[in-house]
């Protein structure tokens, strides 16, 4: 799995971006979530979480400058804000139903666990008790939190309607990240996710990007 993150920002009326250069101080415009290129920065999981949620203001020499971190009021802050983006260079990973399905039956109820797929394609499992979810890079797509047996546990294992739909909107959810680049996308509805052999299909069909030399 061969992948990078770019660093884009957006205007808050969503009309213009920007992304970040190799030097970390310069930006050049771009179609927001664009292929890298070239010069772009390509940062590493850790150097792109410090980047990602930062509140950004014009500047003539830069082109934008780091004023502050996004926070409860950032709806109300006008500005641009920066994004962290994922770049694939390879085929994505196909997730796997059984390995969901083992990781849910293995949770203890009674815990707030937050089912995910990391950058890897792999389901995980975070306690949100103990660990944030918020600018958290390695979430590539995210569930719902879930604490009460039927949702997680030994008993989950046994409810093949629930895994099927699971699994379905985890499919949708891995699909909308590898088209948007984003991380910590959410699944959507049941009633808003396609087939899963459609889904499936559309995953196996994505293509990686050419990677910049």
């Amino acid at each position: 799995m061969r992948l990078a993150f770019s660093i884009d920002a957006l205007s808050s009326s969503g009309r213009r971006a920007w992304r970040l250069l190799d030097d970390r101080k310069h930006w050049r415009p771009c179609r927001f979530a664009e292929p890298l290129a070239a010069g772009d920065a390509r940062l590493a999981l850790d150097e792109a979480a410090d980047w990602h949620e930062r509140w950004l203001r014009r500047d003539r020499k830069h082109g934008l400058v780091p004023i502050g971190r996004l926070g409860p009021l950032s709806l109300f802050v006008r500005g641009a804000f920066a994004h962290a983006l994922v770049h694939r260079f390879s085929p994505a990973p196909i997730p796997d139903k059984k390995q969901m399905r083992t990781v849910l039956a293995g949770l203890a109820p009674g815990t707030p666990w937050l089912l995910y797929l990391d950058l890897g394609g792999v389901f995980r499992a975070l306690d949100t008790s103990r660990e944030r979810i918020q600018g958290n890079l390695r979430i590539a797509v995210r569930g719902e939190i879930a604490s009460a047996a039927g949702f997680v546990g030994p008993e989950v294992g046994r409810d093949a309607d629930y895994l099927d739909t699971l699994y379905r909107q985890f499919l949708a959810g891995w699909l909308a990240h590898l088209k948007t680049k984003r991380v910590l996308c959410f699944v959507p509805e049941p009633e808003q996710t396609p087939p899963a052999e459609a889904l499936l299909a559309a995953i196996r069909a994505w293509q990686p990007e050419a990677e910049p030399r």
